[in-house]
């Protein structure tokens, strides 16, 4: 045991245990899915700022017409039901 490698250990408990398939799956699914989710952030996002030499605020160049927010109504939702919007 002491010299097989880990894919080799790895095969051999799937092997064993093939109830763990689906688990590696939505394990892989979701691992998957959040960095896709965090590069997309980071990308994409105007508040993430690479250059900061020649765009130091990006925030800046958004027009009133584009949709930052995930809504676009006008009006403000709390999130908690004790906080309000006065």
């Amino acid at each position: 045991m002491a010299g097989t490698s880990l894919g080799a250990r790895f095969y051999r408990q799937i092997k064993r245990h093939p109830g763990l398939i689906p688990m590696i799956g939505f394990i892989g699914l979701g691992m998957g899915s959040a960095a896709l989710y965090l590069l997309r952030l980071a990308l994409r996002s105007p508040d993430v700022c690479w250059d900061r030499k020649n765009n130091p605020e990006p925030w800046n160049r958004l027009s009133p017409n584009d949709q930052y927010k995930v809504t676009s109504s006008g009006s403000m939702v709390a999130l908690h039901p004790l906080i309000s919007w006065s």
